[in-house]
């Protein structure tokens, strides 16, 4: 009788060739399976992927606007008692991999369903400490059957059906290795929020030309630069704050000439 799979590592992909080595070299002797959801790939990434044996299972499902859709598709197809969700772009600690093995291996006498991970993002010179970017928590272990991705936003963690702990070592997570890779992500997270809005359309009240121009980017520049000292990060701390204020500019402009061309 086949042993059943105590963790599952639960990864949506899409073009990752680059990436894709960094979740599973981390975290492959941690995993007892490793569920990939490829969204069409046409690099290398899924000749990478099959280069870690057997416990490898691959499914397909076409590359989604809101991406969540094939991460959730990825934690229902996940056999193992406990789910360790991963990006492309992420990688484990040695540290944080005997956190996680010491919880499925020790059950606690609380019943937790899962636990929130701190996460170090990197920005195109360094891990981001202030600027409100770390710990940057995420849910990204937990028991199957108890998380789901409720695919209504871009930035949303899984929701837990229990009690959630929290670990104490990082996941590394290298999203904005350079200038060019950030303006891709940028462009396509502005395309989501957009979606979002037009999505709300009845519900909520129509971006103004002021609030978008001058009141968030105000906001949010004052917020991660000076209030959560984004400029102890350097020169990256004040990329990091700078494009994220006048994010809102494009979120603006796409809205607008969408509404024109329709």
């Amino acid at each position: 009788m086949m042993k059943k799979p105590k963790l599952s590592l639960c990864l949506a992909v899409f073009n990752e060739e680059r990436n894709i080595h960094l979740p599973l070299q981390s975290a492959s002797d941690l995993t007892d399976e490793i569920v990939i959801v490829d969204g069409g790939s046409t690099d290398k990434t899924l000749d990478i992927a099959r280069r870690f044996g057997k416990k490898v299972r691959i499914f397909y499902r076409k590359n989604q606007s809101m991406f969540h859709r094939n991460k959730q598709l990825a934690i229902e197809k996940a056999r193992g008692e406990w789910i360790l969700q991963l990006d492309a772009d992420e990688e484990l600690t040695d540290e944080l991999k005997k956190e996680i093995k010491n919880i499925i291996n020790n059950p606690q006498k609380k019943e937790i369903a899962g636990y929130w991970i701190p996460r170090k993002n990197w920005f195109l010179t360094r891990f981001l400490y202030k600027g409100g970017q770390y710990p940057d928590y995420t849910l990204r272990l937990y028991r199957r059957g108890k998380a789901n991705f409720p695919c209504q936003s871009v930035h949303e963690n899984v929701k837990i059906a229990g009690p959630v702990g929290y670990l104490k070592n990082p996941i590394l997570h290298y999203a904005d290795p350079d200038f060019s890779r950030y303006l891709y992500r940028w462009d396509r997270y502005t395309t989501f929020e957009v979606e979002e809005i037009l999505s709300k359309k009845n519900k909520t009240k129509k971006p103004s030309f002021f609030e978008y121009f001058f009141i968030k980017p105000g906001v949010t520049f004052f917020s991660l630069y000076f209030r959560h000292k984004g400029f102890l990060d350097g020169f990256a701390g004040f990329v990091f704050a700078l494009f994220s204020a006048i994010r809102f500019w494009v979120i603006f402009i796409k809205w607008k000439t969408c509404q024109v061309n329709k």
